[in-house]
């Protein structure tokens, strides 16, 4: 059985693409690029489910469309809508600070705009669509 602190969420599948199964996969970390782990992880009723990757195609610097095996139809792909997708750490490079991954990495940096200056510490990131969004503290609000 896999268990949580086993794995790192690396972003979520976003939609069916076309009707063979393939999925739009939002990503806030490539690691599976190239990686030797031939299987991407979701949480299906609270449970991680490894699901092995038929093939991939990345469509640009946060997305790619994934085809698993076992998801054969745009009916089976709809059931993954909006499921969290997770990868081994075992298979995760390593970075600075440890269980951080992705855009998490610059949670506790300063934002510094070249006109305003400073503008305060990024405190959380928003990554579930193409749009990356800072959220950033400037003191006494969250921006």
């Amino acid at each position: 059985m896999i268990k949580k602190e086993e794995i790192s969420k690396i972003g979520q599948f976003h939609k069916p693409h076309g009707i063979k199964g393939e999925l739009s996969f939002i990503f806030t970390n490539d690691v599976f690029d190239g990686s030797e782990c031939e299987f991407l992880i979701c949480e299906i009723d609270n449970i991680p489910v490894p699901f092995r990757v038929e093939s991939y195609r990345i469509k640009s610097d946060v997305s790619a469309l994934v085809k698993l095996k076992g998801i054969d139809s745009d009916q089976d792909a709809r059931k993954l809508i909006h499921a969290d997708v997770y990868f081994p750490n075992q298979y995760m490079p390593e970075i600075a600070s440890p269980g951080v991954t992705g855009w998490d990495y610059f949670i506790g940096f300063s934002l510094i705009d070249t006109v305003q200056g400073e503008i305060g510490e990024i405190i959380d990131v928003e990554s579930n669509t193409a749009n990356i969004l800072l959220v950033v503290e400037d003191g006494d609000n969250e921006i």
